[in-house]
Parts: structure tokens; C-alpha cells; sequence
């Protein structure tokens, strides 16, 4: 029992603590394990600790304490293992947009991984089909609109068929159609999903569970329901609570 626990262990998280050189404390004490095939959010104000802590799960920041991904700890000899594995999502789609075609972006990540040229093809072709952008592969992806930007950063990530898709503020400077259209992507791909976000709407849509962060720590975690049903809790953090 305890050995298949430890198998649909997506993220294990224990004691992780960080400091950024500037003496800053981004993360302290952080415990957190998510489950193959969950949806997780982790919402919170501005500095939070929210990205650092995605940017942990692909060994981009290494705090004081050992970070497993489904079961690989995140260390130098098992980063392409774990980069593989999982897709990081920036905020902001331009941070991972910088080729001069949309092809070549979704390609990069594959040639980086030794793939074949005909592999490479096949896995830029159904990234950009499962995202709805098939048609793009000659466009400029500097001249495409935010939503189909954020659509090709994820593109991106999806054409090495990584098991964890982490998030961060996927809906942020998005029109409604567009956050919604996102969304119901979103929600369609069927991997674990670790999602930072202050749009409580989508997590409500998205996320079985949720926890909160404040001043880099978790304060509180729980059902999705429970957590946004939570007034108090909601404002002593922040965070406008979410009506129905």
C-alpha cells in the first residue's frame, strides 16, 4: 500500500524552504503532495511565494530540502528526466515564445531531446492540434494575439508529452472569451495539472483542490468548494472571494 502511495505521488514536497540571494525568504517550510490526475491550485496575494515554488518543480530554483517528482528527486542527474516530464507554463507567454516561427518554438523542446526529424514533426503537429493552432506553424508567433500566444506556450510544453502541466496565472491578460476557451483546453488535457492563479473562477472551473500561500508559506488547503466558500479566510489573504 504504501509503495503504490508512493507510485501516484506526482509532487512530493517536504520542509522546502528558499532564499533568494537578495536575503529574501520566497518559501518556508512548504509540504505538499499532489496525486497523478489531480487538478491542484495555488492561489494567493502578489508574493505569495506561488511561482517560486512552480519554479521548483523543474529544478529552475533548489531550496534546502529534496523535491520528487513522480518519485525522481529534482537534482542535477535527473533534470532532463524531469524537464521531460514536466511542462512549465510562465505567465507571461512572451518568456517562453522566441523563435521567428510558431513550428520552431513547439520544436525546440523535441530537438533538445534528440528526436528524429520525422518524430519532431509528428510532435510539433499534434501539440498544435491538441491546442487548436494547427494551420500556425509558419506564423510569427510575435504577431499572434495573447490568447493564441498562450495557446503556443503550451504547445510547447505539450509536444514532449510531459506527465504534469504547472501554471502559472494561465488566464492573466485574457479576454473572457478567451480565458474560457483556455479553460475548456485546460480541462481536456488529461495530465496532473498545478495551477497559480488569482482567477477564482478558473480554479473553481478547474481545480479539485486548492491551497493557499502567504508570505511563502502554505496557511491553508482543502476541497476547492470549501476553500472559496471561505470568506474570511479569502480576505485575510488577499483575495476577493468568489460569488456564485
Amino acid at each position: 500500500m504504501v509503495a503504490q502511495e508512493i507510485m501516484d505521488k506526482a509532487v512530493d514536497i517536504e520542509g522546502l524552504s528558499f532564499t533568494y540571494p537578495d536575503g529574501h525568504q520566497g518559501l518556508k517550510n512548504i509540504d505538499l503532495v499532489v496525486y497523478r490526475g489531480e487538478a491542484v491550485a495555488v492561489i494567493g496575494p502578489n508574493g505569495a511565494g506561488k511561482s517560486t515554488l512552480l519554479l521548483h518543480l523543474n529544478g529552475i530554483l533548489r531550496g534546502n530540502s529534496v523535491v520528487k517528482v513522480f518519485g525522481l528527486p529534482v537534482e542535477e542527474k535527473n533534470l532532463k528526466e524531469i524537464r521531460r516530464k514536466v511542462g512549465l507554463i510562465f505567465q507571461d507567454p512572451e518568456d517562453q515564445l522566441f523563435s521567428l516561427t510558431v513550428f520552431d518554438d513547439v520544436a525546440f523542446g523535441p530537438i533538445n531531446m534528440g528526436y528524429s526529424e520525422p518524430e519532431v514533426k509528428q510532435r510539433v503537429t499534434q501539440a498544435l492540434e491538441w491546442v487548436g493552432m494547427n494551420g500556425y506553424e509558419q506564423r510569427s508567433p510575435h504577431h499572434l494575439s495573447i490568447g493564441e500566444k498562450k495557446r503556443i506556450a503550451i504547445a510547447t510544453v505539450l509536444s514532449l508529452n510531459p506527465e504534469l502541466l504547472v501554471l502559472d496565472e494561465p488566464t492573466s491578460n485574457l479576454d473572457p472569451r478567451s480565458k474560457w476557451s483556455l479553460f475548456e483546453l485546460l480541462r481536456q488535457l488529461p495530465v496532473t495539472k498545478i495551477v497559480a492563479a488569482h482567477d477564482l473562477e478558473l480554479v473553481r472551473a478547474l481545480c479539485q483542490r486548492t491551497v493557499v500561500m502567504d508570505e511563502g508559506k502554505i496557511v491553508a488547503g482543502g476541497s476547492t468548494e470549501s476553500i472559496l466558500s471561505d470568506v474570511p479566510l479569502l480576505r485575510a489573504h488577499g483575495l476577493a472571494p468568489c460569488l456564485d
